[in-house]
């Protein structure tokens, strides 16, 4: 059986070091690379053409997981992308998937559990770690979360990239009314970013 091909993005050596004597252990399982940023990692696909790119989502500097995982998937050959993260709220989820995501699975995860999910996302199957899968059912399950026309402007504004200071004046309120409609939003779409926001409307299609 020919071994899957590995490439190993994350920003924390000692976690790279880790990662690779891991998947070093396994005998169906071959590391071809490491990549400690977005940039690298889109390097070494180009060269090295992995099967699989086990990627962190947060990356310091340079582009993020989620941007590294859209231009993987965008190049040709285009390899599977796993997320192996320790972030697991619904828009990084939704963010990693709309990216083209093959797999999504927390860095809690057994070792066997990985194995497993590597040669689903080599044969493009996805995979989910439990926690997230169990939120991600329930959150479909969940009916549209209900926006008043206020706060649909402001969530509106947003999206366009606009501080607080600026959506007051667009809407002739202040900033304090504008956060405390930004604090009912994220309550309501199960966010905690302006960004994380922004993408869950996208997706439930709440923005117009």
């Amino acid at each position: 059986m020919t071994p899957i091909r590995i490439l190993v993005c994350d920003d924390h050596a000692v976690v790279r070091a880790g990662l690779l004597a891991l998947l070093g252990s396994a005998p169906d399982i071959e590391v071809v690379g490491e990549a400690g940023s977005g940039e690298e990692a889109l390097a070494l696909a180009r060269r090295l053409r992995p099967d699989v790119v086990l990627m962190d989502l947060q990356l310091g500097e340079g582009i993020d997981g989620v941007e590294t995982t859209r231009r993987l998937r965008a190049g040709n050959p285009a390899p599977h992308v796993l997320v192996l993260t320790t972030y697991d709220t619904d828009a990084d989820v939704t963010r990693a998937v709309e990216a083209g995501a093959t797999g999504y699975l927390l860095k809690a995860e057994r070792p066997e559990d990985l194995f497993t999910a590597l040669h689903a996302a080599a044969q493009g199957r996805p995979s989910l770690s439990a926690p997230v899968a169990g939120r991600v059912l329930s959150h479909l399950r969940s009916p549209r979360p209900t926006l008043t026309p206020r706060e649909r402007d402001i969530l509106a504004q947003l999206s366009r990239g606009l501080p607080n200071r600026d959506i007051a004046r667009a809407l002739f309120i202040s900033e304090t009314t504008v956060k405390t409609h930004l604090r009912r939003i994220y309550d309501k779409l199960g966010v905690d970013t302006r960004s994380g926001a922004v993408s869950v409307a996208k997706e439930q299609r709440l923005l117009p």
